[in-house]
């Protein structure tokens, strides 16, 4: 399985940003389409922005214009950048690969919005 390590979450006012960066530990990061995904308490995970090897993204209605995705294959590392975070964004804030076959879920990083 690939280890990653999501990192940057906090406790932010309503308004403000924080970056999440998620390192992972394979040789061919880049050739994974890659997502960061969130899960609220009680609520399923969803997947909140996605970036295509190929450098294409996408992202939920929720998130359109204030989240931008991005990725660096030589540091294999890909990248959340959060402005203006609401409460209901907070949720634990996780990195795997888009497709039919995730890795193991890691630990996340928790993100808390307050109002």
């Amino acid at each position: 399985q690939v280890q990653r390590v999501e990192s940057g979450g906090g406790l932010v006012q309503a308004g403000g940003s924080l970056r999440l960066s998620c390192a992972a530990s394979i040789s061919i990061f880049s050739i994974y389409d890659m997502g960061w995904y969130r899960q609220a308490p009680g609520k399923v995970r969803e997947l909140v922005a996605s970036i295509s090897r190929g450098g294409s993204t996408n992202y939920v209605d929720s998130v359109k214009g204030r989240f931008t995705i991005s990725r660096d294959n030589a540091k294999k590392t890909v990248y959340l950048q959060m402005n203006s975070l609401k409460p209901e964004d907070t949720a634990v804030y996780y990195c795997n690969r888009v497709g039919p076959l995730p890795w193991n879920w890691g630990q996340g990083t928790q993100v808390t919005v307050s109002s």
